[in-house]
């Protein structure tokens, strides 16, 4: 997790106010992690984590807005074209001065043991390179220009996705556990039976955080 730091003190710079908002996304996530291993916040599938994500972030965000020509705003499902394809933005962090703009596109994964039909969930392999899938679109967001930064978050209450007993599966290809280091690599492990073909440009270090029965993952590549 990031260390959250609101730049008290300083101008609007487009790289100072940067730092707020990826600041405020780490405290965002931070209270959302608590409130749901907490039974405060309950999360099913990934539309009700972006609502829930997205409401505290609209709440921090005047806290760190320090001057009356600044505005952030929180938008969910912003949708683009990005290399031939129309593309939605889970949530879209927009800070703007009357010269500068800082953009932060989040993509979000949920995955729970049970549906929310309190069915058993699988795929766990499809969601493992999902989640990979998810780093290398947020890395076209950048280098597009669509986006200045891109963060991949992350819940789960299946602790094998986490902490392995091992890793011999070929799902692992996607590793997702806490300490994993990878990129920037070519991925190309079929999953499901389909083709898969990710290339991360990026380095990417996994360190999850657990509240009550939940893990939890803010990823960003370097």
């Amino acid at each position: 997790m990031a260390t959250v730091d609101v730049g008290f003190g300083v101008g609007i710079e487009s790289e100072v106010l940067g730092v707020r908002l990826r600041s405020v996304v780490a405290m965002a996530w931070r209270l959302f992690a608590r409130k749901v291993g907490g039974g405060a916040i309950s999360v099913h599938k990934e539309a009700s984590m972006q609502l829930q994500f997205a409401y505290l972030l609209q709440q921090i965000t005047p806290m760190v807005t320090f001057h009356g020509q600044e505005q952030i705003s929180v938008f969910l499902e912003s949708g683009f074209r990005l290399r031939g394809r129309n593309r939605e933005i889970d949530v879209l962090l927009v800070g703007k001065t009357p010269s500068q703009e800082h953009r932060i596109a989040i993509e979000m994964k949920c995955y729970r043991t049970l549906a929310a039909s309190g069915s058993l969930r699988g795929a766990t392999d499809i969601f493992m390179r999902d989640v990979y899938d998810d780093l290398q679109l947020l890395e076209h967001y950048v280098e597009d220009g669509l986006a200045d930064e891109g963060i991949a978050l992350v819940m789960t209450d299946l602790n094998r996705l986490v902490v392995p007993r091992d890793k011999s599966a070929k799902c692992w290809a996607y590793d997702i556990s806490h300490g994993a280091r990878f990129g920037p690599k070519h991925y190309d492990v079929p999953i499901g039976g389909k083709p898969v073909a990710i290339t991360l440009q990026r380095t990417y270090a996994l360190d999850w955080l657990r509240a009550g029965d939940f893990w939890f993952l803010e990823a960003q590549g370097t």
